[in-house]
């Protein structure tokens, strides 16, 4: 007790430190986490599909857009056979009552945006459903991710116009129409089809997002809270912002998706599951609600699904998915 009475002083000062520096450290950390995560290498799954495209009704093309982004071009593999992820949606689709074209055949182009500590190859399952169903799909990977050459994601901001830039160079180097064409994006990629819609002259017919936000800021902010009270949540948050600032040149104001979506003029079907901890479902619907009543749209709630898993319950997403773009996506 003696020693403590006469350190008394030394060890507050020491634990103020320790409560000031950690929320600043874990400031720097979650900073860097956002502008730059790191980045996933190629997975035995990819290596699977690059390997045998053809076992998944698929050929993969690999190529390079005139500012460096890498992307992928899914295309209907004209084999005569399917995967079983393919088999299983046209099953679907077929039992609730889609004519759907034949094997092999393309009707339009779909280009799918991956979300944060994601690459392009992620979406191979993704693609051979779609590419069963008619589309080719064009993939590419976003600054700071995948093989990108940029080191700062700014989740849409300076990313929107990436996604109607590689559906350009798809289609000239493949030689196909860009239009039609449809828009999907998850979490960061939502946000990032969200700010592509904004583009002047955007391509799109049809958009879908998956378990994304309305702004970043309050995502941030709910789980900050969620994780740290609500004291040291908001000075974290604060703290990620300024710091995430002065790597990217971009306020966390500045990623609003929810302000395009209220100008939003194309059907959009907004998924989220209602057990996501990542991404409250809150802020799912407020994107949702803030597209105008007069645009198609349509909410979807995933039942048990968290942001991991929302696309690979039992619950059939693919289906609505799939159905979506069939429906909205078609020649002029």
């Amino acid at each position: 007790m003696r020693f403590l009475r006469r350190h008394w002083g030394k060890f507050l000062s020491a634990l103020v430190g320790v409560a000031v520096a950690l929320p600043i450290a874990l400031s720097f950390w979650a900073a860097g986490e956002i502008a730059s995560p790191p980045r996933r290498t190629l997975q035995d799954y990819h290596n699977e599909y690059l390997a045998a495209p053809e076992d998944h009704g698929m050929a993969i093309l690999s190529a390079t857009a005139p500012d460096g982004t890498p992307y992928l071009t899914c295309l209907p593999g004209p084999f005569g056979r399917l995967g079983k992820r393919g088999n299983r949606i046209r099953d679907e689709l077929s039992a609730l009552g889609y004519k759907l074209p034949p094997t092999g055949t393309t009707h339009g182009t779909l280009v799918l945006c991956h979300g944060r500590k994601g690459r392009k190859e992620d979406y191979f399952s993704i693609a051979e459903r779609f590419c069963a169903i008619g589309f080719r799909c064009v993939i590419p990977d976003f600054p700071a991710h995948g093989d990108h050459p940029g080191k700062i994601a700014t989740y849409g901001v300076r990313e929107g116009a990436i996604p109607a830039m590689v559906l350009r160079a798809s289609a000239q180097a493949n030689r196909f129409s860009p239009e039609p064409a449809g828009l999907m994006g998850m979490s960061m990629g939502g946000s990032i089809a969200m700010h592509a819609t904004a583009e002047p002259h955007a391509p799109w017919q049809a958009l879908v997002v998956v378990s994304s936000f309305d702004e970043f800021r309050s995502a941030l902010d709910a789980e900050t809270t969620a994780h740290a009270g609500v004291f040291f949540g908001s000075f974290c948050a604060d703290a990620t912002e300024r710091i995430y600032q002065q790597r990217s040149g971009v306020s966390f104001d500045d990623i609003r998706p929810v302000s395009h979506a209220a100008n939003l003029r194309i059907p959009a079907l907004i998924i989220h599951g209602d057990n996501d901890g990542s991404v409250p479902t809150a802020a799912g619907r407020r994107l949702f609600d803030a597209i105008p009543p007069t645009t198609p749209k349509k909410w979807l709630s995933v039942p048990g699904a968290n942001h991991q898993n929302v696309l690979v319950t039992d619950f059939p997403v693919y289906a609505e998915i799939a159905g979506w773009m069939l429906r909205h996506v078609t020649a002029p």
